[in-house]
């Protein structure tokens, strides 16, 4: 097994837009002629787009694009400019009159962070498309849908780090597996491999971390409000053949890397998601794959601390 880099997932394109003062932005997704896609949902507070088209009992086989984005219900108009950069390639299900491009979109809350009254929008997923196919620009870090990102929020935002999108990708002969995470929990971030906390809640004096797990102990009372910025967004991918049903039960095991990494996870504040698409014909066991999506997710959450920056008065694992 060797590590390669996620743009190494042919023939898949990533793009990114964001719009940094703002604090938020969206990464796309694109396979012009198809990805086979599932989905798995186990956050309480989702917001997301055509998610119905990767039940297995829905007739499409395939979507051409997903978009992960800031902005929470507000940013899922993207997926509107993304539709409308495929149409004009001439890429999506024939209609007859026209073709439809099929995208999917999932967004993270990150109206908290900068300017709540800017967000993803059909430009931004306009120019994220475009970047896809003119400029390839994914990156780890404060880039797309982590822009925003922050993680460790029981206490509220004061008490906050910066996290960002993270990515790991791994090849073992021919088969590839690799997963994107825009990491923005509710709850703390952990290790998988020593069981170390890497961010979360701060300590009082904003110096140190603290458990997010014994703060929520500590304060049993019912909670008016806890949408102060949560859930974290994810995509697996695979060259690996599978169908609709077994990339909903490869993106349910992948689930697992969020449960390995993220304390407390799957709030009912929480929209975690995640996708899992197929893009190739390599043979593979859907356990196996399942069990390394898992562990694909849990590194890419750590890439996702370890890449971020310090912004918007949160610090950065690197900075604390």
């Amino acid at each position: 097994m060797k590590e390669i880099l996620i743009t190494e997932m042919n023939p898949i394109r990533i793009g990114q837009t964001e719009n940094v003062d703002a604090a938020t932005g969206c990464t796309v997704f694109i396979c012009e002629n198809g990805m086979r896609a599932g989905l798995d949902v186990r956050g309480g507070g989702p917001a997301s787009r055509d998610s119905q088209l990767l039940n297995p009992l829905m007739a499409a086989d395939s979507v051409h694009a997903i978009v992960l984005a800031g902005g929470s219900a507000y940013g899922l108009g993207a997926a509107n400019g993304v539709m409308k950069y495929l149409e004009e390639k001439g890429y999506g299900l024939d209609v007859g009159v026209t073709k439809v491009p099929l995208v999917v979109q999932s967004d993270l809350f990150d109206l908290t962070v900068g300017d709540t009254f800017v967000r993803p929008d059909a430009d931004m997923g306009y120019a994220a498309a475009k970047n896809a196919f003119e400029e390839p620009n994914y990156r780890d870090g404060n880039y797309g849908a982590g822009c925003g990102a922050t993680v460790g929020k029981m206490a509220g935002m004061d008490y906050c780090m910066k996290t960002g999108i993270g990515s790991y990708c791994i090849s073992i002969g021919e088969l590839k597996v690799g997963a994107v995470v825009a990491l923005n929990a509710l709850g703390d971030i952990y290790d998988w491999k020593n069981g170390a906390q890497i961010a979360g809640l701060l300590t009082e004096d904003k110096n140190g971390l603290r458990s997010t797990v014994d703060f929520m102990k500590s304060h049993i009372a019912p909670v008016e409000n806890k949408f102060v910025g949560n859930t974290t967004i994810s995509i697996v991918m695979t060259n690996a053949f599978f169908e609709k049903a077994s990339l909903c039960k490869i993106a349910g095991m992948a689930h697992d890397g969020y449960a390995r990494s993220i304390n407390p996870v799957h709030s009912s504040v929480d929209g975690d998601s995640i996708y899992a698409v197929s893009v190739g014909d390599v043979k593979a066991d859907q356990d196996v794959v399942g069990m390394l999506a898992a562990e694909v997710v849990s590194e890419a959450i750590i890439r996702a601390v370890d890449s971020a920056e310090s912004k918007y008065g949160f610090p950065a694992r690197r900075d604390l």
